[in-house]
């Protein structure tokens, strides 16, 4: 037996806050670990203790081994558990706890090994017997046998790095022209996100569902598998939307998907949670893709579905207990999908987003699961993975555990940063999800530009702004400056006293008339400005909006007769957040803030999309470029991105430097557009 009474969890965000709860819960001493950046952060206040390992750049903290062991040593930690990420997946790491005479919740380093690297995983499932996608995991990575091995294997494949996970260092080719350049860019990404080069080439499989089976085993032999994960609504090869069960299984395929996860597991003498992860065709074949050796971050379904608490289970076999399961002991009841919200702009083909988290409002609820990492007032920094929460629906049916997450959606609140709140919910009301189709294909067949573009407010929501945005500086003006009763609020000798507050999106303009009626009501009235002013241009509309409860943070009102619970948050005078139904707009009064519009950017001015890390830089002043080139290549939030021209014209100026960090909005280049002449004879050529 591996006893132990202190729990050192070598991880953050969310999935520390995960694991921590039930190690508490369970009577162990907590201890955090936690960089510059998340100092303060919920993890670290939640736990018993906590130590600080370094800087906010994970290469300085959260990836070193040693800042971990010697905070464990400092803490008195007796055991480690690595959460999913960061080290989680690393064998060396595994090693050293043990070494360090602590107890490593999850498997040995042979297991993290052998199941971590996708050439020598796959080498051993086929060994193994388990099903597994043609393609290619030798041992020779030279550029021209990859080439000449991707040439054997039928269009479209899969480059994929053979370390790690997330969907980083993957590219899909269609064409052969494409694979030389593919290869390039995810040896360079796996390099920066896993340390490791090494490449793997597959067939692609067209269309499949992405489902998973949760295995779990102790020291004595004793493995189980405890039903599947449907977890084929994915963006850039990133898990987006997971349900359990899968809504296609049946029993039959359920007990050879879960065989062949057994299997796989008892090949490498697995010991803990993990995950077989297998890509299921249209006809029912299945092949073995990858397995991760930690928890996952959709357990939560699983644990819904079955009853079980995996933190639990995970920290009993660490303590050398038997499982205390069979297989006839694992009981599927009803029905859990969980998604993820991510710090990200679908507009903007999902880029991650840093900034401040101004208001974090977690939905609750009947059937409602919420983990979070996040609190008001903090920052998300660029750091780290852009997933802030899991927001999990569950009921006796697919259908209710559907329209639970959704209504959790609704009233869930991310102020501050760009988020997919929007897009999670789209998912969830396509057609095709309802009726349990959805493929890895679903997100690139389903949405159109238009669907993932920013989301403009309706006429009615940004009249609800106004009217809270107005009350709030009625009650900062009269009561705390004057001491005015609020009575007197909209109180005047002579006219009714009538307000205005503009508002733009884009080329929308919403120039809005207020005007009180008494009893907390306001005649909201769009006032014509010669430009669009909504859905129906040029159309004059008007309505009543009554206040009838205001509170810190949320509203109730009555518009037009309609109840209406708005969530907001005003920052600034001038600026206030808000959303209603889940729909989210951030309203910045041009009339407060002097008229001034935000500055324009795009066009030949280039400017960095977030923070990161500047790779390289392509081009110089003098250089000729046309629309769509590479320009500088971007790492950020562990993935690289790629900084293109969005006009054809010349570089008049290079700011970006090689090797420096940038913060979100610093100018990187200016290009002077080329005349129209010049264009056209760029085009003819």
């Amino acid at each position: 037996m591996n006893r132990f009474n202190s729990i050192l969890i070598a991880n953050r965000g969310e999935i520390a806050c995960r694991v921590i709860r039930t190690a508490k819960a369970l009577g162990y001493r907590t201890i955090a670990v936690y960089s510059d950046a998340d100092e303060g952060a919920p993890h670290v206040q939640l736990a018993d203790d906590a130590v600080r390992i370094g800087p906010g750049p994970v290469g300085e903290s959260y990836l070193v081994p040693e800042r971990i062991l010697e905070a464990a040593a400092a803490s008195g930690a007796e055991s480690i558990h690595p959460g999913y990420g960061f080290l989680s997946e690393n064998g060396a790491f595994a090693e050293a706890v043990e070494a360090a005479g602590l107890v490593f919740i999850g498997p040995t380093r042979e297991a993290i090994d052998v199941m971590g690297n996708k050439a020598e995983s796959k080498r051993r499932m086929i060994a193994a017997g388990v099903p597994c996608v043609p393609g290619y995991e030798g041992h020779d990575q030279s550029d021209q046998t990859l080439l000449t091995e991707g040439a054997k294997i039928a269009l479209p494949l899969m480059v994929k790095a053979a370390a790690g996970g997330g969907g980083r260092g993957m590219r899909l080719v269609h064409d052969q022209a494409d694979l030389a350049n593919a290869i390039k860019l995810a040896r360079a990404e796996a390099e920066s996100a896993f340390g490791s080069g090494e490449l793997i080439l597959e067939k692609a499989i067209v269309q499949p569902r992405h489902v998973e089976i949760q295995v779990f085993a102790d020291t004595f032999g004793n493995t189980v598998h405890l039903g599947e994960r449907d977890c084929s609504v994915q963006r850039r090869h990133q898990k987006v939307v997971e349900e359990a069960p899968c809504p296609i299984m049946t029993p039959e395929l359920r007990e050879k998907m879960g065989q062949s996860a057994i299997d796989a597991a008892k090949s490498v003498d697995y010991r803990g949670a993990g995950t077989v992860e297998f890509l299921l065709d249209n006809s029912g074949e299945f092949y073995f893709l990858e397995m991760n050796t930690r928890l996952q971050v959709e357990h939560p379904v699983t644990e819904l579905i079955t009853g079980l608490d995996l933190v639990a289970l995970q920290i009993a076999v660490a303590q050398g207990e038997a499982l205390g399961l069979e297989q006839s002991d694992i009981l599927l009841q009803g029905h859990a999908i969980e998604v993820r919200l991510y710090s990200e702009d679908p507009s903007q083909d999902f880029l991650p987003a840093s900034g401040p988290v101004e208001l974090w409002q977690a939905a609750s609820g009947v059937g409602v699961r919420i983990d979070s990492g996040i609190c008001s007032g903090q920052a998300i920094s660029p750091f780290y993975d852009p997933m802030v929460a899991k927001v999990i629906g569950y009921g006796p049916t697919r259908e209710v555990a559907r329209l639970r997450l959704i209504a959790a959606l609704k009233e869930t609140v991310l102020f501050g940063s760009p988020n997919n709140t929007k897009f999670l919910i789209q998912c969830l009301e396509k057609q095709r999800f309802i009726e349990g189709l959805a493929t890895t294909a679903f997100i690139a067949e389903e949405f159109s530009e238009a669907d993932l573009a920013n989301p403009v407010p309706e006429f009615a929501d940004a009249a609800v702004a106004a009217v809270l945005a107005l009350r709030l500086e009625h009650n900062q003006l009269f009561q705390r400056a004057l001491g005015v009763s609020d009575n007197l609020k909209d109180w005047t000798s002579a006219s009714p006293l009538v307000s205005r507050k503009q508002y733009q999106f884009d080329e929308l303009i919403y120039d809005l008339a207020i005007s009180p009626k008494g009893n907390d009501s306001y005649l909201v009235a769009n006032i014509e400005t010669g430009i669009e002013t909504g859905m129906d241009t040029g159309e004059s509309r008007s309505l009543v909006a009554t206040l009838v409860e205001l509170q810190d943070t949320s509203a109730q009102l009555l518009v037009d007769g309609k109840g209406v619970t708005a969530t907001y948050m005003s920052p600034k005078k001038g600026q206030l957040y808000c959303s209603i139904e889940g729909r989210s707009a951030f309203f910045k009064d041009l009339i407060i803030l002097d008229g001034l519009a935000d500055e324009t950017v795009g066009g030949g001015r280039v400017i960095a999309p977030m923070h990161g890390l500047l790779l390289d830089v392509l081009v110089a002043p003098g250089d000729l470029v046309v629309k769509g080139q590479v320009l500088a290549v971007l790492e950020a939030m562990k993935m690289h991105y790629e900084i293109t021209a969005e006009i054809d014209g010349t570089v008049i100026e290079v700011s970006a430097v090689t090797g420096n960090q940038v913060a979100t909005d610093d100018l990187l280049i200016e290009i002077a557009e080329l005349e129209s002449e010049n264009n056209n004879k760029h085009e003819a050529a």
